[in-house]
């Protein structure tokens, strides 16, 4: 069995550590983790790994943000996968920092990648795993926020949430979206 795991965010070293990026920060978890290396593929970063019998390949979009849908669209055809053999991995400013949320489809919630992405795909009926960074933001600095780094007490917590949501990636495909999200989601 094959999977796409699709870690959103943006290209370029001032977005690196960013809360935008988180998408990119369990990706690069990941790959490390199996020592993989990223290569440079259509509209994004790729790279593959195997884990208990299953293949996972790994995309950042290289588009930015507002264009993910290209490189999702590109992979799902070049693989031959459907969109529920795919996962999104993104930031959600709704949710409290280090919150995860994996849901079998549902709105973008104002996030332009999944908006592209929905807009790309025609519906929204693709798992996706919303990673909380929280809303510590005056009204209309939104963009401001997500496109700073993780303050120095967030920065203690993520290593570990990072690596949570990075084994319910991989437990996506091997146990299944339900039993993924019964163990993952946290209340």
């Amino acid at each position: 069995m094959k999977y796409l795991i699709v870690g959103l965010g943006n290209i370029g070293p001032e977005y690196a550590e960013t809360r935008h990026n988180i998408g990119f920060m369990v990706l690069d978890y990941l790959a490390q983790k199996f020592d993989a290396k990223f290569d440079t593929g259509r509209h994004s970063f790729v790279t593959e790994i195997k884990s208990k019998g299953r293949t996972y390949v790994l995309v950042k979009p290289t588009t930015y943000m507002n264009l993910s849908g290209k490189a999702v669209g590109h992979w799902l055809s070049n693989l031959k996968l459907t969109p529920d053999q795919m996962m999104v991995i993104t930031d959600d400013i709704a949710l409290p920092f280090g919150k995860i949320r994996i849901r079998a489809k549902g709105s973008a919630g104002g996030h332009n990648g999944l908006k592209h992405i929905e807009q790309t795909l025609g519906h929204n009926n693709y798992p996706r795993l919303r990673f909380g960074v929280g809303d510590a933001f005056h009204k209309g600095k939104q963009v401001d926020y997500v496109l700073s780094n993780f303050s120095d007490d967030e920065k203690i917590d993520l290593p570990g949430i990072i690596e949570k949501a990075a084994e319910s990636a991989i437990a996506f495909g091997s146990i299944g979206l339900e039993r993924t999200m019964n163990q993952y989601n946290t209340k």
